[in-house]
This record gives C-alpha cells, structure tokens and sequence, in this order.
C-alpha cells in the first residue's frame, strides 16, 4: 500500500493552474538530469572506447615486451628466444630488426622506419591489421606471382602502410628504393646503400603514425642490406596478459643477466595511456557539473513548492503529521524527479554510446565531412565502448546528488510553526 507520504509528493509534482512556474523548474530539472547523465555515459564510453581501441592497434603492430642488449646489436637470437620462451607467462617470440632509413620511388623521397619480419613466428607475437593489397607471405622467399616478370619477382618483397604507398604513389608490384643512412665504402669516399625492392603489399592498421611510416621486409633481407650477418636488434616478446608484462619483463630480465634489458608495451606509451585517463578523469568532473546544476534546480523548485504549500503542511501538522513526515514527502519528491531524469538519461546516453560508430557514419555521410581525420587524430574512426561498471557509479551519484540536494527544503518544510501559517488564514 502507497505511504501518504508518497500519495502527497507525487500530488505536488503534478501542477496547478497557479503552479506553472514551479512545474517548469521541475522539468528543467528533470531536463538537466538527463543531459548531465546521458552525456557522462556517452563521453566515457567514447573514452574508454578510444582508449582501448588505441591500445589494440598499438600491440598489434607492436609486441608487448621487446628485449634488447645494452651493447647494440644481439648475437645468437635463436638462443636467446629458446631461454626467453621458457619464462612462465611468455607465449610467443620472434627476432626482429629495426632501422630508420629512406624510401624512394621516382621523385619522391621519405623518411621511413624499416622492420625486419622474421616469417617463421613473426605474426605469433605482431599483428599488422589488415592487408589492404598482395600478400604478407610473398615477403619471404621462393614466391610465385601470377603475371610478373622473373627480373621483378626475384627482387626481395616489401610491405608498406597504406597511407605510406598513398603519399608515395606506389601501387602493389611496383618496384621501389630502399636507402640506408649507413653508406658503403668506395673509392669515391662514403656513398649510401640502396637497393630496390618489390612492393609484395600495402596494410592498413588505422593507425595514421604506423600506416604512414613503417615498411616491412624479411629478416634475412635486412640483414643482408644492412650488413648485420646473423645479428639482430632485439627479441619481441608477446604474453598471456598484458598486465602483467611488468613482472614478466622482469623475470626476463632476471633470468638473462645484464646485457639484456626489457621494456613493456606500458613503458613505451605510458605518456599517452596517463593522458587519457586524466582526460577521463577532466571530463568526467566538467560533466558531473550538469548535474549539480540540476540539483539546485531542484533545490529552487522545492523551496518554491515549501512557500505555496505553507497552509497545506500546517493541516497536515495539526492532523498529526510529524516532522519526519513532513520532510519525507519533499525529499521523495526530490528523489522522484532525479531518478526520473537518471532513468531517462541512461537509457538515452546507453542507446547512443552503443550505436556511436552507426551514428557517426551517419553524420558524415549526411553533412559530407570526417570527424576523425587520420591525418589529424590517431584513430580514423569514432570507437565506443560502454563499461557498465561506471554506468553503475553514474547513476548512484545522480541518485546522491538528487538526495542531498532535497535535504535543506525538506528540513525547512519541517521546521513550519502550523500556528504561524495558518494566522491569516
């Protein structure tokens, strides 16, 4: 059975002719809880979204422990990952070399980062997202292209990033520079080491920073080009949780003794993982701010509501109504418009948090315009994910900050002298 308490404060919330003014404000209140809600959940999803949605793209192209030598270069790799694979928590390894160096194609010259792909377990520890044109297979050697010429196919294979081929004008099967800062000794003094390569296929991991500077060859290419007989840079490492690549790192390390070092995937980013989360966090304070605004709608509403409702709560204290009473029909009128408002908040801010990427595509198609340009953010698309956990933290600091707000009015509503107000009566 409904509590006359209750019966009361939801007669208040319905508006009389000579209350229009206080229902509006109850609205606006309600309004303004919705906003305040609906945008927290949206925003955070977006962040969360971002954030994992970068973190993915960042250990796929990149492994999430890479062990090196302080000396430079690391000999006997194949020792090294037999010991390294061994530690509990390591799932994969793979040699790999890296090195700056340029990239050329008729006229046009760039800086790149050059990779060497061991093909026997590379694609155990990296992922390169998606191979957009040709194969990552034809890297290696004894490939078979159907249609080339046997000059072309048997030059060593290149992979290259989308928007790396794009700025070049390079198209799958041509054949391209590869120009090394290192340069060789002639008689002529010092000249660079360039050889030509095939461009075997272009991959497209979307991540603008990657597609735009990374090129792949084989392990035994580079290092035949670079000159470093049967040594490499490092050993990449994947693990069983990303989490704890930390701890593994150092049992790693432990094992191996100096020379060897290692760095996680936490470490080689951990400027851009701090800054989104005190992004998350900035956001989430300025969001939270519409919603105390909407609080002291409440508050000016039941104030409002406390003066026009004088004479109604001095019968009610002469019929025996008490002070707890009294304050518990305003603070559930204030309890009802907030969840009202946090009720209709969620269920907008979750139906567009899980539908953004649909929603984003829309608007770009309808106005004709990116909103994450590659060239200009680190993701090309507007990711969202919905962590329920902080949906849940949301909607029970509305409810508080709905509660706490109706305190005042109510105690002031209890504190009315019925003799008081119902003198002039």
């Amino acid at each position: 059975m409904m509590s006359y308490e209750f019966f009361i404060s939801l007669r208040y919330l319905r508006a009389r002719r000579k209350q229009v003014f206080v229902s509006i404000i109850t609205f606006i209140s309600i309004a303004g809880i919705f906003l305040g809600v609906a945008a927290l959940i949206i925003v955070l999803a977006v962040m969360n979204g971002f954030e994992t949605d970068l973190r993915n793209k960042i250990l796929g192209i990149n492994s999430h422990i890479i062990l090196m030598q302080y000396s430079g270069a690391m000999r006997d790799p194949q020792r090294v990952m037999r010991e390294v694979v061994q530690v509990p928590g390591v799932v994969a390894a793979t040699p790999f070399i890296y090195s700056q160096a340029m990239l050329k194609n008729g006229s046009n010259v760039t800086g790149i980062v050059l990779r060497g792909l061991s093909m026997e377990d590379a694609l155990k520890v990296i992922n390169l997202g998606k191979i957009r044109e040709g194969k990552i297979d034809h890297l290696g050697e004894g490939r078979k292209i159907p249609g080339l010429k046997s000059e072309l196919t048997s030059l060593p294979g290149i992979l290259i990033g989308r928007e790396l081929a794009k700025n070049l004008g390079v198209f799958l099967h041509e054949t391209v520079f590869v120009v090394s800062p290192s340069g060789v000794a002639t008689p002529m003094g010092m000249v660079p080491r360039m050889k030509p390569f095939l461009v075997v296929g272009i991959f497209e991991s979307g991540f603008f920073e990657y597609d735009s500077t990374l090129a792949y060859i084989s392990l035994k290419n580079c290092q035949e080009f670079l000159g470093m007989d049967e040594m490499v840079t490092g050993i990449e490492i994947r693990v069983d949780d990303i989490y704890r690549a930390d701890r593994i790192a150092k049992q790693i390390e432990k094992k191996l003794g100096f020379p060897y070092w290692g760095r996680n995937w936490m470490e080689m980013n951990k400027n851009l993982f701090s800054a989104l989360k005190l992004e998350k966090r900035v956001m989430f304070i300025i969001l939270s701010l519409i919603v105390l605004v909407a609080a002291f709608n409440i508050i000016s509403a039941l104030i409002m509501i406390v003066m026009e409702k004088n004479k109604d709560i001095a019968i009610l204290k002469t019929m025996g109504a008490t002070r707890a009473g009294i304050m518990k029909i305003f603070i559930l009128q204030g309890i009802v418009v907030g969840m009202i408002g946090t009720f209709l908040g969620s269920l907008a801010g979750l139906a567009v948090a899980l539908n953004l990427e649909a929603l984003s595509r829309f608007v770009e198609k309808l106005f004709g315009f990116k909103i994450l340009p590659g060239d200009v953010y680190y993701l090309s698309e507007l990711p969202s994910q919905v962590n329920y956990g902080d949906v849940g933290i949301i909607i029970l600091g509305t409810l508080l900050i709905s509660f706490i707000s109706t305190i005042y009015p109510s105690w002031r509503a209890s504190r009315l002298d019925p003799a008081e107000s119902l003198r002039y009566e």
